[in-house]
């Protein structure tokens, strides 16, 4: 401000002052005043100068520069520099920390939809595109009714009531792999709308396993306690003579058997999903678990009553002496399972092969194949299903529980391998499991086994 007074003072001294010489021998008076009047308005110009240079460089807009850098002007044009820097500062701030906030929504392992008051989508993250079926260059600002046009959600967005949230089926839905979403939709602010997507498939299958599961356990044991209570009241009420009586009590131990076959799976199913993993330190032979497996293979075709004199031709061929690390008893228990469900579905004049081979990689490969009736492309997705049967009735004839499958599966995951199943109805079936090579110790000085050949 004193230099804006100063300047304006300044140039009408200077101007009185040529007035004065100019005139000073015929009126010096009228010439000061004349040249005060210039100099005012040489100032005036001036300083209008000035400002028209600020308000230039405001409309510029570039705040690198300073249009003046003294007066009144100068100080007006830093003051406002300083502020649109600040302001600058802020709005960098503010994006930097969106940008943020959007960073962390696109992480989110949900779906998130912001929608505006009319119904158009704004903004989606790409859990939403993939829930979806969004494309951010189409879809944006597009009415999100017109993307999803699943009734169930279209009645729920119109009702309007939004303490809750709806199930729906997802964009990639299909009869062999369903996907079903569980849809929330948040108002806030002036309408406008905030919508999570969460895709529940696994919890609901869950949920719909752990339903049969206990459906399928209390069958399982309602069954043969049934039976098991009619022989104790035909006993205790009926005089029977020796030969029915030992009938009878044989009967009841086959049921007894059965109950107890099935609590000793349910208990395996249990303990393997509550013990830590498998480690690397123990090593188990394959030599000599299969030696076991062929041990146990003979004795249950034996013992089967097959509807057929000739017997089953089992083959066993193992290679060089290959080791395993993980669970012996675990592992024992996976291949004895795929081994007795072999012996169990395949006809009395059949063949049962088990192989254990290097593959590719240094992976191993334990395979059971079988010449029985196979299995039909519909079924194999869930096999491993627990009490899931193909045949329920031949299931139960050859004393199968439906859980030795599920252990399988527990065994192969709990030590990072790989179950593969092969089957065609009519053609037989071949179930393998597929070490990786880091579970994987062949011994070099061990010699090859020839094939162990047996006819049951």
């Amino acid at each position: 401000m004193f230099f804006r007074l100063f300047s304006f003072v300044l140039s009408q001294m200077v101007w009185a002052l040529a007035g004065y010489f100019l005139t000073f021998r015929d009126s010096p008076t009228t010439g000061i005043l004349l040249g005060c009047i210039a100099g005012g308005l040489f100032w005036v110009v001036w300083d209008f100068t000035r400002g028209i240079r600020v308000l230039e460089w405001l409309r510029r807009g570039d705040t690198s520069l300073v249009a003046v850098s003294s007066g009144l002007w100068g100080e007006v044009a830093d003051r406002t520099r300083r502020l649109i820097k600040l302001k600058n500062q802020k709005i960098q701030e503010s994006d930097t920390r969106l940008q943020l906030f959007l960073s962390a929504l696109q992480a989110s392992p949900n779906g998130v939809v912001l929608i505006d008051a009319s119904g158009r989508i704004e903004w989606f993250n790409q859990m939403a595109s993939a829930h979806f079926g969004f494309e951010a260059k189409r879809d944006l600002l597009q009415h999100f009714g017109n993307l999803v046009r699943d009734p169930t959600f279209a009645a729920y967005y119109t009702e309007g009531n939004f303490n809750s949230g709806v199930i729906m089926p997802g964009r990639a839905n299909s009869a062999i792999h369903p996907v079903r979403l569980s849809v929330h939709v948040h108002p806030y602010g002036d309408g406008r709308s905030l919508l999570l997507s969460n895709d529940v498939t696994a919890l609901e299958q869950a949920e719909a396993m752990r339903r049969d599961f206990v459906a399928n356990v209390s069958h399982e044991i309602r069954t043969p306690l049934t039976v098991l209570s009619g022989f104790v009241e035909t006993l205790q009420t009926l005089p029977l003579s020796e030969a029915e009586r030992f009938k009878y009590l044989d009967l009841m131990a086959q049921q007894a058997l059965r109950m107890q076959n099935l609590v000793s799976d349910l208990l395996t199913l249990s303990r393997l999903d509550g013990s830590p993993l498998p480690g690397n330190t123990e090593w188990v032979s394959m030599r000599v678990v299969m030696r076991q497996l062929e041990q146990e293979a003979q004795a249950l075709s034996n013992m089967l009553d097959l509807p057929m004199p000739d017997n089953q031709q089992l083959i066993f061929e193992v290679t060089p002496d290959i080791e395993i690390s993980g669970s012996p008893s675990e592992i024992l228990s996976a291949m004895s399972n795929l081994v007795s469900n072999a012996i169990r579905y395949t006809p009395s004049d059949g063949s049962i092969h088990v192989r254990l081979r290097i593959r590719d990689e240094g992976r191993v490969e334990f395979s059971v194949q079988d010449s029985g009736p196979g299995i039909a492309p519909e079924h194999i997705p869930r096999l491993t299903e627990r009490f899931y049967r193909v045949d329920r009735s031949r299931s139960r004839d050859t004393g199968g529980t439906g859980l030795g499958l599920a252990i399988v599966k527990h065994v192969v995951q709990r030590h990072g391998a790989e179950l593969k199943i092969d089957s065609a109805t009519g053609h037989g079936s071949t179930f393998s499991i597929i070490f990786s090579p880091e579970r994987v110790r062949i011994k070099p000085a061990a010699a090859v086994l020839p094939d162990m050949t047996v006819n049951a």
